[in-house]
């Protein structure tokens, strides 16, 4: 009864947000001056009051008729002062109560009493997340030339993470930190006994390099799986309501600079071929591309492979020699390896690799100091060896 009652209350409280929204675009379109996003706007009013009717005729299946809607005095207020805003700032506005109502659909589908239900707010959420993107898109338009320059020339700045490259990078980096780390707390609690170095850092490596190559694994694969089921809504969407998401593509083309009549027929001529249209609703509405699909094994054989190579740095030294010897020796071929993966990390990062292998460098020799402090420590419980 209690999640019956509370399905009610945020099904009446979706009702009012739509109601509202549809009002709030329509006053937005008033203070439109721009011919075509005022006729966005309106069609986007008219769409947030599609979805209130509905959730108002369930509301009267379930005996509880929402009634007239009456706005409070404070709707009356935010509507007047969002129409008195500047351009950007009442599109800013709209794309914050989009996302807030995708939440609330988020939380009606787990309420949802029936397979029906769940599905109408699924596709609800969706509608929301789509207004979302076009006004963000509305929103970039609209920016003053000085800020779009920042936006553009700080995005030509970033570096791409490559991939598998970025993963193997990654795991370089803490397979090389974890046995640094590991042969050097060794080494200060056994004095340098290279065996019980070289057994507690191949067991590193080996325990560091799967756990790397299975965490790759699981996180590409999830990340996949989560791509490829939002696909999998969109062709759904697409198959049963092909006007919606005509109307949805050509609203985003419109956004683009073209006309409604040039953005309809571009949207027509793209629905005639679904799988094309299926990938441009994707890239638009959700920024997803089938070509961003990692393959999960190859992340995780690069994980893997390059978490057992940086491992290995500062193992090897104590198979051809021994004492302090072998400890000085992977002290410094560390030392250095950790400086040449910090450098290399500006494939991903787009730092200074100066900086960025002083940066590794530092964190490698302290990391080593503190755990060759601990071993020293702990020496004594290990009776002398």
């Amino acid at each position: 009864m209690a999640d019956a009652r509370r399905f009610i209350d945020e099904l009446r409280r979706a009702w009012r947000d739509e109601k509202g929204a549809a009002l709030n675009y329509a006053a937005a379109a008033e203070r439109e001056k721009d011919g075509r996003r005022r006729d966005i706007f309106l069609r986007m009013a008219a769409e947030e009051e599609k979805h209130a009717a509905r959730w108002e005729a369930r509301l009267n299946e379930l005996g509880d008729a929402p009634g007239q809607y009456v706005e409070t005095s404070a709707e009356v207020k935010r509507r007047r002062e969002l129409v008195s805003g500047d351009p950007l700032t009442i599109v800013a506005t709209l794309a914050a109560a989009e996302a807030s109502a995708d939440d609330g659909y988020d939380v009606l589908a787990s309420l949802a009493p029936s397979e029906k239900d769940r599905a109408a707010f699924v596709e609800a959420g969706r509608a929301e997340r789509a207004h979302d993107r076009v006004l963000k898109d509305m929103s970039s338009r609209q920016e003053h030339p000085r800020s779009a320059l920042d936006r553009i020339l700080g995005r030509e700045r970033h570096v791409s993470s490559g991939g598998w490259i970025g993963q193997a990078i990654y795991g370089v980096n803490d397979g090389l930190g974890a046995a640094f780390g590991v042969v050097s707390g060794v080494a200060g609690a056994t004095h340098v006994n290279s065996s019980f170095v070289l057994l507690s850092g191949f067991a590193s490596m080996i325990a560091s390099a799967l756990s790397m190559g299975s965490g790759a694994y699981l996180a590409t694969k999830s990340e996949k799986e989560v791509h490829e089921a939002e696909y999998g809504r969109e062709r759904k969407e697409i198959a049963e309501h092909p006007d919606e998401e005509r109307e949805e593509l050509s609203l985003f083309y419109q956004l683009k600079g073209f006309s409604e009549a040039e953005a309809n027929a571009m949207a027509a001529r793209m629905a005639e071929n679904p799988e094309e249209m299926l990938r441009t609703l994707a890239h638009e509405e959700l920024g997803l591309s089938e070509q961003a699909f990692a393959n999960p094994w190859t992340s995780a054989v690069s994980a893997t492979a390059a978490t057992a190579v940086g491992a290995a740095v500062p193992v090897l030294p104590y198979l051809f020699t021994g004492g302090v010897a072998a400890l000085a020796i992977s002290f410094v071929v560390s030392t250095l390896a950790h400086f040449a993966v910090g450098a290399a990390k500006v494939v991903v990062t787009g730092r200074s690799w100066w900086k960025s292998g002083m940066e590794m460098m530092i964190i490698g020799l302290g990391e080593a100091a503190i755990t060759y402090g601990i071993g020293l420590l702990v020496a004594p419980l290990l009776g002398g060896h």
